[in-house]
């Protein structure tokens, strides 16, 4: 049975957690509020930009050349975008992911010397009813072990697919640039 100062402190640990996970999101935010201001602040310098070459060219011909130089800059602009987007929720994510991993083994280390203190508190004739607390206390473990490892390894591949979508996309996009250039 918890004490009142072990559920209270129990009580402490769950708060400073949740406030920690708290902080975390709203770290997470902040970086993703400062990449999108300065992709607006970027795009609209560039976009006035454009418009003032739109505006000083001569004759059609001209502002049809003037297209595929604006459009391969903004294709690699978006995946770049796309990627730090990625990489700040990827990182956030993993955060949280370390978080809970912490809170987890914490609460597992209480939650074995609970049992512990049952187990040695226990009336005669009750060793089959401790066995099967320890069993689905080491069922659970394993269970959990075996999640984490799983989410792991999805969260690992999907970074690397991601990573080598984008980079194939900015080849395909630079590799279009030349061609267009040259051309």
């Amino acid at each position: 049975m918890m004490t009142p100062e072990q559920m209270i402190a129990a009580q402490k640990s769950q708060l400073e957690a949740m406030f920690a996970l708290t902080g975390k999101a709203v770290d997470g935010l902040e970086k993703m509020v400062e990449l999108n201001m300065q992709t607006m602040k970027t795009a609209m310098h560039e976009t006035s930009e454009a418009a003032m070459a739109a505006l000083s060219v001569k004759d059609i011909q001209e502002l049809v050349a003037m297209q595929p130089g604006m459009a391969q800059p903004m294709a690699e602009k978006m995946l770049s975008y796309s990627h730090h987007l990625y990489e700040i929720a990827s990182g956030t994510q993993a955060e949280f992911a370390k978080a809970i991993e912490a809170n987890a083994a914490e609460a597992h280390k209480k939650m074995q010397a609970l049992v512990d203190t049952a187990v040695k508190n226990a009336p005669a004739g009750t060793e089959t009813a401790v066995a099967m607390m320890k069993s689905a206390m080491s069922a659970a473990n394993s269970a959990y072990d075996t999640v984490q490892k799983a989410s792991k390894q999805a969260a690992e591949v999907v970074e690397a697919n991601f990573n080598t979508v984008t980079n194939t996309a900015m080849k395909a996009a630079q590799t279009s640039s030349r061609g267009k250039r040259t051309a």
